[in-house]
Formats: C-alpha cells, structure tokens, sequence
C-alpha cells in the first residue's frame, strides 16, 4: 500500500525551491539595498517566488502520474520544465511591464539590455542545471519518500 503518493511526489518537488529562493532573496536585497544597484527587482521577485515551488511540486506530481506511461526518467521530465516556465514568465514580465522585446534583444526593467544570443546560452545551461538538480536532487527525494 502506498498512501497519498501524489501529495508526497508534490512535497518531493517543493523541497529545492524551497531551500534555494530564500538565498536567492538574500542576494537580491544585498543587491537592492546594500550595494545600492538602482534596478527595481522586487517587482520581477514576488511572483516567481510565490508560484515556482507549487509549478516544482505539479511538475513532480506530473512525473509520478505519467511515469508508468511514458518512462521518462525524472532529470528529463525537469529538463522540459525550463521550456514551460521561461516563456510563461516572459510573457507575464511582458504584460507587467518589466521585459521590453526588442529586434535584437530584450530590455529588462528598462535599465538592462540582454541580447538574444545570452539568452540561449543561459536558456541551455538552465536546462543542464535542471536536468542535473532533478536527476540528483529530486530523484533521492522521491526515493526517500518511496514513489520512485
């Protein structure tokens, strides 16, 4: 018997953006306020620190249902995820104001300006990061809740 298997999977997924959004807050306000960096990244902070853990833990809840079907392995099935969570936050940075699309790059918070080609590099070593964190992180977090 494997009681609520779902509600452990999403509790597994929690787990690392848990432990790892309160450093990066902690960075940001050394930024913000100590180091007196005039960008206004409290805007573009609340909203990712609010819904990517539960998108982790849906994520992981996603694998555990459709693990038997598909045998995607767990660093795989979170790789895909950077390719559902940078397009939707860009479109909500978008219509909030804090990304401007441009030709040849993307201005950010009307003070950065990013090319392009910076972002698909970055786009690739997120998802190798992914990858490596739900192969490694996630997976013995499943295993230690018994759902892997």
């Amino acid at each position: 018997m494997n009681p609520h298997p779902y509600l452990r999977a999403y509790l597994a997924g929690v787990f690392v953006p848990t432990l790892i959004l309160p450093i990066m807050l902690t960075g940001f306000i050394v930024l913000r306020l100590v180091l007196q960096v005039p960008v206004p990244i409290e805007r573009g902070l609340v909203f990712p620190m609010a819904l990517v853990p539960a998108l982790w833990g849906l994520w992981n809840v996603l694998w555990l249902g459709s693990h038997e079907k598909t045998h995607l392995a767990v660093g795989v099935h979170g790789a895909i995820l950077p390719a559902v969570l940078v397009p939707c936050g860009t479109i909500v940075a978008h219509c909030l104001g804090i990304l401007v699309l441009g030709a040849s790059s993307v201005r950010w918070f009307q003070a950065v300006s990013v090319p392009y080609a910076l972002i698909a590099a970055g786009f690739c070593c997120g998802v190798a990061v992914y990858y490596l964190v739900w192969k490694y992180i996630v997976g013995f977090v499943n295993r230690v809740f018994g759902i892997a």
